[in-house]
Order: structure tokens, then C-alpha cells, then sequence
């Protein structure tokens, strides 16, 4: 088996509900297959046409998957950033491949669709918490 690995950011839609589950360590996990569609114009045709297609599945762990299982739906666009794995193995005598994306961040795309944000406020960071200082106050 040969593994190669590499960031990259993916632009596409969800095509399967996200699966969530535990690893032996309790931590969140998360995962969804998406489809990326190329689509260029065709100034002979005039028009907008469909290029190549890659699907792939992205994994989630601890607090990116908790929110990813919360928020994300199949159908959904987004845009994931991440490591992307690809697998090459053997069944049977047959070269198989796998892809999958091992996200760091990951998001709706808003150039194709809206939300409203739920912002986690975080003590210790400034302006986020009971007892923080307002932006722009100077410290006591």
C-alpha cells in the first residue's frame, strides 16, 4: 500500500448524510462523501459545461466534527481544507484507489448559499466572555 498526502481545498457539495461516531478515546468524529463538479465555459458552445468530477470522502475529528454533525446536511455546499490522502491497494489482483480529505477547516460556501452563524464565545480570548474587555478598552 502506498500513501501520498498533501493540503489542498476542495469546493463541493455533500453527497451523503454526515456519519458521526467516537474514537476509542471518546473524541468526535465525523464523516461525508463530496462531489466537486468543474465547471468552465465553452466559448465555442456559448455556455457553462460540466468538466471533470472528483468524490471523495472527508473525515472530521473532535471539535470540527461536533460542529460539522450539528451543522451540515446532505446537499449542502461547502468548502473543506485539509490533508488529502490517496490510497492505492489491491483486491483481488485489482489496483484500487481511495481519496479522502482529512479536514482542518470546513465550511458552507457562501457564494451558493446563506447562513446564520453561531458564534461560540470563548473565555480568555478578548471580547469573547463574561468579564472580557470590550474591543478597544484599554487594559485596568
Amino acid at each position: 500500500m502506498t500513501v501520498h498526502e498533501t493540503m489542498t481545498t476542495v469546493v463541493g457539495t455533500l453527497i451523503s448524510e454526515v456519519r458521526a461516531g467516537q474514537t476509542r478515546e471518546g473524541h468526535a468524529s465525523a464523516s461525508f462523501r463530496v462531489a466537486s463538479n468543474e465547471r468552465r465555459y465553452d466559448r465555442g458552445a456559448g455556455r457553462w459545461v460540466d468538466g471533470d468530477r472528483l468524490f471523495l470522502t472527508v473525515r472530521c475529528w473532535r471539535q470540527l466534527a461536533e460542529n460539522v454533525t450539528a451543522a451540515l446536511r446532505k446537499g449542502d455546499p461547502v468548502v473543506a481544507q485539509g490533508r488529502l490522502h490517496t490510497r492505492d491497494y489491491d483486491v483481488e489482483g485489482q489496483r484500487r484507489y481511495a481519496v479522502e480529505l482529512v479536514a482542518t477547516t470546513l465550511g458552507p460556501d457562501l457564494a451558493r448559499c446563506r447562513v446564520d452563524l453561531l458564534r461560540d464565545r470563548r473565555e480568555g480570548v478578548e471580547g469573547a466572555g463574561p468579564g472580557a474587555p470590550e474591543p478597544g478598552a484599554s487594559p485596568a
